[in-house]
C-alpha cells in the first residue's frame, strides 16, 4: 500500500528559505535568547537544537517544560509561516500542548516540526523533541491561526 500522507505532504514550503535566513529572522528574540537554532528544512519539516543550559533549565536542573514548549512553538510557528506569508498572511499560535516523557539535563535536545493539518484558516503541527540518541523528550501538537496581513 502505498504511503498517501508523504505524497500530500510533500513540497509544502513554497519558497525556499535556507536555516541561515531562519537564524538570521530569529536574533534578537526569545530564539535566540534561548540559543535554538534552525539546522534543516526539509520539504515537509524543519528541524532546530536548543541546549539543555542555565538558559533552559528548571531549579532541579532538569529542562525545564517551557523551554520544551518556546521550541515547539517557535518550529510550529516558522513553519505556518514558510506557507502564508507569501501569502500575504499570518500566523498566530492559538493553541499548544505538550507531554513531556522523559528529563535532561545537559546536551542539546532536537525538534522536528511536521504538518498534520494544513488549512486556510488554520494549521496543526505536530513537534517531536528528542536527544542526541534520538530518545523522545517530549511530543507538542500547536494550532495556528492563519490571519490577513494588516
Amino acid at each position: 500500500m502505498r504511503d498517501n500522507k508523504s505524497q500530500i505532504m510533500s513540497n509544502i514550503f513554497p519558497t525556499k528559505t535556507s536555516v541561515e535566513e531562519l537564524n538570521q529572522m530569529s536574533s534578537k528574540t526569545l530564539v535566540s535568547h534561548l540559543e535554538i537554532e534552525f539546522t534543516e528544512i526539509g520539504d515537509d519539516f524543519i528541524i532546530a537544537k536548543m541546549p539543555v543550559s542555565d538558559k533552559t533549565r528548571q531549579p532541579f536542573g532538569l529542562l525545564h517544560g517551557g523551554a520544551s514548549v518556546a521550541l515547539a512553538e517557535t518550529l510550529g510557528s516558522v513553519a505556518a509561516s514558510l506557507i502564508v506569508v507569501p501569502q500575504g498572511k499570518i500566523p498566530v499560535g492559538l493553541e499548544i500542548n505538550a507531554n513531556h516523557i522523559k528529563s535532561k539535563r545537559d546536551g542539546y535536545v532536537y525538534g522536528k516540526v511536521t504538518a498534520v493539518h494544513i488549512g486556510r484558516t488554520t494549521h496543526l503541527w505536530e513537534i517531536r523533541i528528542t536527544d542526541e540518541e534520538e530518545q523522545l523528550i517530549a511530543v507538542s501538537k500547536i494550532t495556528v491561526a492563519i490571519l490577513d496581513k494588516k
